[in-house]
């Protein structure tokens, strides 16, 4: 096959994520709402009997799935069955940038509001509690950030043989930037941190 071949085959073609087909894709919403006239946005305490990451604070969302026509539809079924409300009472869904992180795994966040929040009826299956904070708390608080390092362990059989330094080959090393607000007593930390400090990052350009 000659070069004009190959680039005749690749020219219409619209980039993806390299491998996207074998990492674990989610969808999320950061809800906003109005609670006497003032916008707050919306958390969730996760069940304590949830296999994953109990207990810990996050935005409603979850994987998507195979019927899902988009992340967008994954983001608003998720907040549907988790927080109990209905999908007209969920407007103006915004995408935000999409993450991927390191654990094998696409996060599509979006930004929207939630209608008549008072209606709200948490799946105790999934959801502990659910409680809001003023925008206005995160727009004037700095949050706390901690440097977690992250090192590479090839596995026992790795091929060390083949690359040149065998096993003294330097690894890059690599520093995640761990984002921490605190709110009467909820701790807000992780991809719900880094979701929601990008959103803060945004609207204030």
């Amino acid at each position: 096959m000659d070069a004009s071949k190959i680039l005749a085959k690749l020219e219409n073609r619209t980039p993806r994520v390299m491998g996207e087909q074998h990492y674990r894709q989610s969808a999320v919403l950061l809800p906003l709402t109005s609670i006497q006239n003032e916008t707050h946005i919306l958390f969730e305490v996760r069940a304590m009997h949830m296999r994953s990451q109990p207990g810990d604070v996050c935005f409603p969302g979850g994987r998507i799935d195979p019927q899902d026509p988009s992340p967008k539809h994954a983001a608003i079924r998720e907040t549907t069955e988790e927080l109990g409300i209905s999908a007209k009472n969920i407007e103006g869904l915004t995408p935000l940038d999409y993450i991927v992180n390191d654990s094998g795994r696409i996060i599509y966040p979006f930004v929207g509001t939630l209608l008549q929040s008072e209606t709200i009826v948490p799946n105790e299956a999934e959801v502990a509690e659910v409680f809001t904070v003023p925008l206005d708390f995160f727009l004037e608080t700095e949050p706390e950030i901690y440097k977690v390092r992250v090192h590479v362990t090839p596995e026992d059989n790795f091929p060390f043989d083949r690359i040149v330094g065998g096993k003294d080959y330097k690894w890059s090393a690599n520093h995640i930037n761990e984002i921490f607000y605190q709110y009467n007593g909820k701790v807000i930390w992780g991809l719900t941190a880094r979701i929601l400090t990008h959103f803060l990052q945004l609207i204030r350009k």
